[in-house]
């Protein structure tokens, strides 16, 4: 049976931003870094705050964290502030807790994304919220895998081509009840389960989340090349 939302077009949205980003190697946690002219995790917040569907917006912060105060959005009053976790469940389970602290209600929709992930179109966005609206359970922004993929043994070597056909690659947002995400991450980390994202958390929960087609330039900043080819597309754009 479908779940209707009372408002299917509105939505509230946690953004874990407690990671250091070691693989990036720099200064600082690569949702600060450089990007045509502002830090990565500006850009990333951009696609929520300009749509007219928000209802508000948690950031997920380390403690003491330096840089956020020194941003311009950091005196945006639409954006409230989290601690973050020692893992992204940790993150946004207590984002979710500010979020009821705000008034969001068991069967209203949450959008997770990632701080690092500042190439989402509004297009997607928009995607994500029309298809899921009806959803029973939810669902994420996905690209099915373009390349063959291998599973590999403890040495190294391959131990068997997976059929690609049935991979996806998992994207950000991923739009979920609040309530059925807050009780899924919370028997997961009491579980001891290895969640690594909130997808994973609703399946463990036996539920089957939906998988909605978005765009393959959603990138995530991971490492200093990705970083580079999306500063490359924005200029070519």
């Amino acid at each position: 049976m479908k779940v209707s939302s009372p408002d299917a077009t509105s939505f509230w949205v946690v953004i874990p931003a407690a990671g250091i980003g070691s693989r990036m190697q720099a200064d600082r946690p690569k949702q600060y870094l450089p990007l045509a002219g502002r830090s990565i995790i500006e850009h990333t917040l951009d696609c929520f705050l300009e749509h007219p569907g928000l209802k508000g917006l948690v950031v997920c912060l380390a403690e003491n964290d330096p840089y956020w105060p020194t941003l311009a959005c950091a005196r945006d009053m639409r954006i409230q502030l989290a601690p973050g976790g020692v893992e992204r469940a940790d993150s946004v389970l207590n984002g979710l807790q500010m979020l009821g602290k705000l008034g969001a209600g068991g069967q209203d929709w949450v959008l997770v994304h990632d701080a690092a992930r500042p190439n989402l179109s509004r297009q997607d966005l928009d995607l994500l919220l029309t298809q899921l609206a009806n959803d029973p359970v939810g669902g994420l922004l996905a690209v099915p895998s373009k390349d063959t993929l291998k599973r590999a043994r403890p040495d190294g070597r391959v131990l068997e081509t997976l059929d690609r056909s049935h991979i996806w690659q998992a994207f950000t947002p991923q739009m979920f009840r609040f309530a059925p995400l807050q009780q899924a991450l919370h028997d997961a980390l009491v579980a001891g389960a290895a969640v690594t994202d909130e997808a994973s958390a609703i399946e463990l929960a036996g539920q089957a989340p939906r998988l909605i087609e978005g765009r393959a330039d959603n990138l995530k900043i991971t490492r200093p090349e990705d970083l580079q080819s999306l500063a490359l597309l924005w200029r070519k754009g």
